[in-house]
């Protein structure tokens, strides 16, 4: 156990570092907006963990308004959640609401991608609306690969047998930004130990350290193919037997064998510099008897954050998943996830943007202090999408 959390510590002090070079390239891009609902612009600090070297910009440019300061209050609400729609053209609602960057961007289903033809026309109107929308998709490989003609043909499990985990990443990158497409919703960091285990035919391997060689090379193919990868489904979906999108999922897992199993290969992501994590939607007693993962601030900003040191973006798993709307409703449990510390709220089912993103803005209305969550989110996800 000592050796393990030396490691972790280790790991941290490296990806802290990391994050100077990630926050001083958010404060140099160029974003416009406007004021805030009030007329006033937002005089709230900069969060805690935003450090900026004395020389990351000229005089005048350290005087300037940081990007997210640029926003209007409802567009910075916007920068927290990724919507869905029907169909293989974005609906007017949709480029609507990016025209007025409110919302990040966009997740792609099968039945958004047809051809190749077809998927830049609708990426590049997507892109014409406004606001460098992300555009995600899963695309792990295997049969979890949503547009089908670009690889990974292989699983993630035959990729790291045959040794092609970072050729196969790299390749699916160039493939994907070809199609203007910038998120993946990949690489899974599960590490199944279980009998029945849910995740088991997704994962790179059952053993820990293959599965830290294992994502170290698919977070630098992801990086190498210039498409932002995200590891899955922290703190590790390795001991459930049941998949969290079908229903609710305990880990009994002790913290010294989390720790031991599952939380490594996220922490080897992280110091590949994989620039998002996704949270899961299962309980842990050992880390919060109380919250699942994704509604646990113990969890996000206690080990993900604080332990684990990620100063990236935080996307939930898909909120419309089984095992959050077993905990309330849609509304309530983004509430729950943007206080826990979520920046990225993942929307995959048919009329949940209105009322997320209204029930959203009304607290940011009438609460400083979820003002104040609000925009440390969204400044880490205008730093993201100006990479």
């Amino acid at each position: 156990m000592a050796d393990r959390r030396t490691v972790l510590r280790r790991r941290r002090a490296l990806a802290a570092c990391a994050a100077v070079a990630l926050v001083a390239g958010v404060l140099a891009a160029a974003w416009t907006g406007g004021d805030d609902d009030d007329g006033e612009r937002a005089s709230t600090p900069p969060p805690a963990n935003t450090v900026v070297p004395p020389a990351a910009a000229p005089p005048e440019e350290r005087d300037a308004p940081a990007p997210v300061d640029r926003l209007t209050l409802r567009q910075r609400v916007g920068q927290l959640i990724v919507l869905r729609f029907d169909g293989t053209s974005p609906p007017a609602y949709a480029r609507e609401v990016l025209r007025e960057r409110r919302a990040a961007g966009v997740i792609l289903f099968r039945d958004n991608v047809a051809t190749p033809g077809q998927t830049r026309a609708l990426t590049g109107a997507l892109r014409r609306a406004g606001g460098r929308p992300l555009v995600a998709v899963d695309q792990e490989g295997g049969e979890i690969r949503i547009v089908p003609w670009a690889p990974p043909d292989a699983s993630q499990g035959e990729q790291a047998a045959d040794g092609t985990v970072r050729a196969d990443a790299r390749a699916s990158a160039t493939a994907l930004r070809g199609l203007g497409i910038t998120v993946s919703l990949a690489p899974v960091a599960d590490v199944p130990t279980v009998t029945g285990a849910a995740l088991g035919g997704r994962a790179f391997a059952s053993d820990p350290g293959e599965a830290e060689a294992a994502l170290r090379d698919a977070v630098a193919g992801w990086r190498a193919g210039g498409v932002a990868a995200t590891v899955k489904h922290f703190p590790g979906l390795g001991g459930a037997t049941v998949n969290t999108d079908d229903g609710p999922a305990t880990i009994d897992r002790s913290r010294a064998q989390l720790e031991a199993v599952d939380l490594p290969p996220f922490a080897a992501a992280i110091d590949a510099g994989v620039p998002l994590v996704m949270v899961g939607h299962a309980r842990y007693p050992a880390l919060d008897r109380d919250r699942i993962a994704s509604q646990s601030q113990p969890v996000i900003e206690g080990v993900l954050r604080d332990e684990l040191g990620f100063r990236g973006v935080v996307v939930t798993d898909s909120m419309e998943a089984a095992a959050s709307l077993a905990t309330g409703s849609i509304s309530a449990t983004s509430e729950r996830a943007v206080r826990a510390g979520a920046d990225l709220l993942l929307l995959t089912g048919k009329g949940s943007y209105a009322p997320v993103y209204q029930h959203l803005l009304a607290l940011a209305q009438r609460s400083p202090s979820f003002r104040a969550r609000v925009r440390e989110s969204a400044a880490r996800v205008l730093a993201l999408t100006a990479r």
